[in-house]
């Protein structure tokens, strides 16, 4: 039987990688136990390895896309990829308070860090690059395209579930003269938002969304459906339909994934604990009988160009971050960036909004780019 290097070195090649090769996408191996490691660990032994410096390369994202187009991730089963399938089967990885930890883990980690990766939005999702040249052009075309599917007029009830930092509160209220309560389960996020809409008529709450009550003409998710879990979409679903007025509109916006497949291991240890991916028959199933599909548009290259962008911006901010922060955070976060953007570009992973409207509800509706 060949030697972990040996394996390795064979199935890079597939990919068309050459270890210590001439190209930017080819990689530098600084320390041996690399070979081992990922021989053993699969994803969550490359990152890992990354992070610690073992190996580098000049081009991260264009690596992790050759890794992704030769599919080596089906080569390489880790002896944790099957237990994992299990704990996804039997556990409620997202109950209650399962569900705050990627507050802890991510979004808490600090607005210092946020504030210049984001930009002036501070939207942490999608933006819509169709007419746009740069990061704040693309969220707000983003932004202005929900509110435009979502029909609002002025003195709607809007529930933003998910509210991040107040992207989409301060954006509705203040261009669309609507009403907004914005929730979401981090502490610094509603901070900030708090902040950011003190003169608008948004009220920004400290709220899980299975403790919501009232009723709303419009619902907007932006982001967050990513972290709700599959055991949950159904009671998802019938949440946002009980929240719902009879003649209102749902958006959800939401990364998605052609089929249904546990959560890297690298992504869910350091950078999305408990995250999950829906697939499209998984949303399907969540809404069939509570809610009517009336738009499913997809635009997951878009992603691409955004997390290049925040990869930029980051990497731009970091000497004022590193004191705060630190170099193993920095490879961290960079890794993070990179191989999200590479999902997107090799079509692992997509991006979609789909607006949805309550059974009964007769009223017209047209999809909107």
């Amino acid at each position: 039987m060949k030697n972990a290097p040996a394996c390795i070195a064979e199935l890079l090649l597939i990919a068309g990688v050459r270890l210590d090769g001439p190209n930017a996408a080819d990689i530098r191996i600084k320390d041996e136990r690399f070979f081992k490691r990922v021989w053993k660990e699969g994803s969550l032994g490359l990152g890992e390895s990354y992070m610690e410096g073992w190996w580098e390369c000049e081009k991260l994202d264009e690596f992790i896309c050759k890794l992704l187009s030769a599919d080596l991730g089906q080569k390489i089963k880790p002896f944790h990829w099957v237990p994992s399938q299990l704990i996804d089967l039997f556990l409620n990885r997202q109950s209650r308070q399962r569900a705050k930890m990627v507050a802890r883990v991510h979004y808490n980690l600090g607005n210092d860090l946020f504030e210049p990766m984001l930009g002036k939005q501070m939207m942490y999702s999608c933006g819509y690059w169709a007419n746009a040249s740069n990061l704040e052009e693309a969220q707000q075309n983003k932004l202005d395209l929900i509110c435009r599917k979502l029909q609002l007029k002025p003195g709607m009830q809007v529930l933003d579930i998910g509210c991040g930092w107040g992207g989409f509160a301060e954006y509705a209220a203040s261009n669309y003269r609507v009403n907004v309560t914005g929730i979401t389960i981090s502490e610094k996020q509603a901070e900030l938002a708090q902040q950011r809409c003190l003169s608008l008529p948004v009220n920004i709450k400290l709220e899980d969304y299975r403790d919501l009550t009232g009723e709303y003409d419009r619902i907007v998710s932006i982001g967050m459906f990513e972290h709700v879990g599959v055991k949950n979409y159904r009671p998802y679903m019938q949440k946002v339909r009980q929240l719902l007025r009879s003649d209102g509109l749902f958006l959800l916006h939401t990364i998605g994934a052609a089929d249904a497949a546990p959560t890297d291991a690298w992504i869910d240890r350091y950078i999305f604990p408990n995250g999950q991916i829906p697939s499209p028959a998984q949303i399907t199933n969540a809404f069939e009988g509570e809610m009517i599909l009336r738009d499913w548009h997809c635009f997951g290259r878009d992603y691409d160009r955004t997390l290049l962008a925040w990869r930029n911006r980051f990497q731009k901010s970091w000497p004022k971050l590193r004191e705060t922060y630190g170099d193993t955070f920095y490879r961290m976060w960079t890794y993070y960036l990179n191989v999200c953007a590479a999902s997107f570009r090799t079509g692992k992973n997509d991006l979609w909004q789909l607006v949805l409207s309550k059974p009964g509800s007769h009223a017209e509706y047209q999809s909107v780019r």
